[in-house]
Parts: structure tokens; sequence; C-alpha cells
């Protein structure tokens, strides 16, 4: 088999990996390459859609992610400073998926757990430690100079995929240009396995809280909880990661006597941005590489991953069968449209909702989200739409 013959992906994440386990399935061999030493143990994302564990259901993926996570069949909308809420149950979503649930699960054990299959495959070359240096194209091939343990090294491959993240070097390397904004304040993350659902009522695995003041969101991963706060834009990064000034914040949501035992910080700047092309030739680009949103909603990866799910029966559709190249320009209407008009306004719209000032609108809010969930039809539509149900199907129809 010549070397034209396989798929060079940049970035071993979700997307990446995700990526290379849908090629060698179907018979194409891959380069994964990685410049980290391993799989980084990212706890960014978190949240499974049902969607998207059907995907994986059919890659033999979810059955092993299930017990690794926590299935959420509900998650909740609530007003931190009333206390009221609206709750959606994800059952509903029955007739329409084979997993009508969420699943809370670390990214990182997703990666964890499709390497062995690549591994196994026979199919996949993962080269870590390794980083990309240049692209050159030519009508047929993608040639990459990178730098690994043995030295500066060529790769050649057939296609490119670039899924290595917001900074993608394969996108710079392009000189496609990362359309959209930067949210002035970060947002801060704090770990904990402070027992939340004790001291909240009827807390769910998921839930956005919205206040004028201190908006945010506590979701549940195994044996712990991550909430997620915006910070002042103006604030120093050494002083929004001062411990006291941690501490304020988790003792402003349950006040306790002793202090919280944080496991993890972190604090990230949020984009909303979209490459103004998601291919150069053979060079397609995927996940947060092609876009980035705030992670209102957990669709950041999720969208990544539907990105993958698309792209590469495309690909190999193309290198199997000699189909034709313009089922890239496809997948580039499907999943970059789809984007736009889904994603990107979907978690714009979740933040706007979430930092409401007036209280009148929040509580009006929360009381039409009831509303919503008391008429079965219209709670579907709603969980067809945060669950990126619509999106799919909407790509699937672009033609």
């Amino acid at each position: 088999m010549s070397k034209l013959d396989r798929v060079i992906i940049v970035g071993a994440g979700p997307v990446g990996c995700t990526a290379a386990l849908i090629l060698v399935q179907q018979g194409i061999p891959v380069v994964l390459v990685e410049r980290e030493p391993e799989l980084a143990e990212d706890l960014r994302g978190s949240t499974f859609h049902p969607p998207t564990l059907d995907m994986l259901d059919d890659l033999g993926v979810t059955e092993q992610l299930l017990p690794q996570g926590l299935i959420a069949p509900t998650y909740q909308y609530r007003d931190r400073a009333s206390g009221a809420y609206a709750e959606f149950d994800l059952s509903l979503l029955q007739a329409h998926t084979r997993h009508p649930y969420r699943l809370q699960c670390e990214q990182y054990k997703l990666t964890r757990t499709i390497l062995p299959m690549l591994e196994a495959s026979g199919l996949a070359e993962i080269r870590f430690s390794t980083q990309l240096a240049s692209i050159t194209q030519g009508d047929d091939s993608v040639t990459v100079e990178v730098d690994g343990p043995g030295g500066p090294q060529t790769i050649e491959g057939r296609f490119l995929i670039g899924a290595d993240g917001g900074p993608s070097k394969v996108r710079q390397s392009m000189d496609i240009e990362f359309e959209g904004f930067t949210y002035p304040e970060r947002f801060l993350v704090v770990t904990t396995d402070f027992p939340f659902e004790e001291h909240l009522e009827n807390l769910s695995y998921v839930n956005y809280i919205s206040d004028p003041v201190e908006w945010c969101v506590i979701l549940r991963v195994p044996g712990l909880w991550r909430v997620l706060f915006p910070t002042d834009p103006d604030e120093a990064e050494a002083d929004v990661l001062e411990p006291a000034r941690v501490e304020g914040l988790l003792q402003g949501l349950v006040a306790t006597d002793t202090p919280y035992d944080k496991t993890h910080i972190t604090l990230y700047r949020v984009h909303q941005r979209v490459a103004k092309t998601y291919r150069r030739g053979n060079v397609v680009l995927a996940g947060d590489a092609a876009h980035l949103n705030n992670p209102l909603g957990g669709m950041g990866m999720n969208g990544g991953l539907h990105d993958v799910f698309n792209l590469c029966p495309k690909l190999a559709a193309i290198m199997k069968t000699g189909a034709g190249e313009d089922l890239l320009d496809l997948y580039e209407r499907q999943r970059r449209d789809i984007t736009i008009e889904f994603i990107q306004n979907q978690t714009i719209q979740n933040k706007k909702n979430m930092e409401q000032i007036e209280e009148e609108q929040r509580l009006q809010h929360i009381a039409d989200l009831r509303t919503m969930i008391a008429d079965e039809e219209q709670a579907v539509a709603f969980l067809r739409r945060n669950n990126m149900l619509d999106a799919l199907e909407r790509a699937n129809a672009i033609e």
C-alpha cells in the first residue's frame, strides 16, 4: 500500500482520535501526530450529547464509555437568587435516539478508550512528542515536515485533517482566517468533591444557573463536581486564581465551616470563532481548529465529533471508491453552515440568558421553560434543538 493511501491527522484529542478510529474501521491507514508526549488529561469537555453517543456506539466506543461516566437523564435551568428552576427530561427523546440522556464523562476518557483500539487495528501509526513544522501540497497528496524524538522527519499522505485545537498550526499554515470574537471575561473552572447535591435542592447532574452578577454552571462527573464561573475581565489572572478569591466564589454558592477541597482549577479565554473555510486543497479542518464557542450547552466537543463523523466517510469514499473530491466541499457546506446557524447562535444565546440582569426577565425565562416542559411537543422540539439532533438533521439535508 502506498504512503499516499493514508490520512495524516494532526492532534490526538477527542476529535483527532475519533477521526482516526472512523478511518481505520473503514480500512484507511492513518498517521496520528501529537505534539505532547502522551494523551492529554484535558478536563474541559465532559458532556456527551445523545446523537454523539449514537455515533460513538457505531464504533464500539459508547459501551466502553458508559461505565466510566454518569448517565444524566435530566438537566436544569436554575435562577440563583430565587432558587426557581425548570428541569428537562431527556427520556422524551426515546423515539429520536438510542441514548435518551447525556453522559457526563471527561473527554480524556474518550481518547484513552480509543487509543488501544487504534493500536489493535494495525492501521494506525501514532507519533507522540511530534510537532508540525510545515505543510506542502501536491495535486493528490500532502507532505508534512515534523520535528519528533528522532529529529526532523517527512510524512506523506493523501489528505491531512487538522484537529489540533483552537491555536491550530494547521489552520495557521494554510493561512485560513479565524473569524469571530473573543469574550472579554475569562472562565474559571473549579473541580471539587464537595457534595453540592446535599445542599442545593433537587440538583441535576447538569445545571445552568442564571444570575445578574455571578451566573455559573454546575456539572457532575464521577466523584466530583465542576463549577464554571465568569470572571471580571479587568481582574489580573493572579488575582482571579488567588486561593481566597476562588474559595469565596465557592462559599458564595454554599457556605461551609471548612474550606472546599479543590482538585483542579483552570482559567481560560472563551471564543466564538469559525474558520473562513474548512478546506484548502487536501487539507481539511475539524473540531476546535475549525470552530470555537463558549461551553454553555456542551456543544464544542460534540460539534467537533460531529465534524469527523461527517468528514471521514467522505474521505473513505474518495480513497476507496474514487468518489469526487467535491465531497469535501459538501463537508464544508454541511458542517460550517450548521456551526454558524445552530451552534454559534445557540451558545451565544445561552450565555445571554444566564447573565440576564433583570430579575423579572430571569424568572420569566424560567416560567416560559416550565410552560414548554408541560407541552410534550414543545419540550421535544426544545430538546432536539439543544441536544444537536436538529443541527445534524439540517446538516444532512444540505447538498
